[in-house]
């Protein structure tokens, strides 16, 4: 991801619960992004919000298998962001439950990559 080229942040607000197929929707959508070489994505869970049903979700830690809001971000230069939405546009449409997809340009401060780490076991 260059600076000096247009960057998008698509933002994919979900139910943590949310399948595609048997897999969950948020994990496919990241795998998906690191799968089309996108420059990166992050699943945020919420612990309270509504969306167009209006009906309110929030932690409850007697709960175990609550439906949370969920955020999937996904950034990257503008002409791959649109690309990747279009793979996926069909899957959010055919979805059982609603979702909505935003998109917002940003300014990168900073892409730095760290250094990978190595985990022994």
């Amino acid at each position: 991801m260059e600076k000096s080229n247009k960057t998008l942040l698509l933002r994919i607000f979900i139910g943590s619960t949310d399948k595609l197929g048997n897999d969950s929707l948020y994990e496919s959508l990241v795998f998906k992004a690191k799968e089309a070489g996108l420059a990166g994505a992050t699943v945020v869970k919420g612990v309270m919000g509504f969306g167009a049903s209006s009906v309110i979700h929030s932690y409850k830690f007697w709960e175990v298998a609550e439906k949370l809001p969920t955020v999937v971000e996904i950034i990257d230069e503008e002409d791959k962001v649109m690309a990747f939405y279009e793979t996926i546009k069909g899957d959010l449409e055919a979805m059982r439950y609603g979702c909505l997809v935003t998109v917002e340009e940003v300014t990168v401060l900073l892409n730095k990559a760290g250094q990978k780490r190595e985990f022994y076991f």
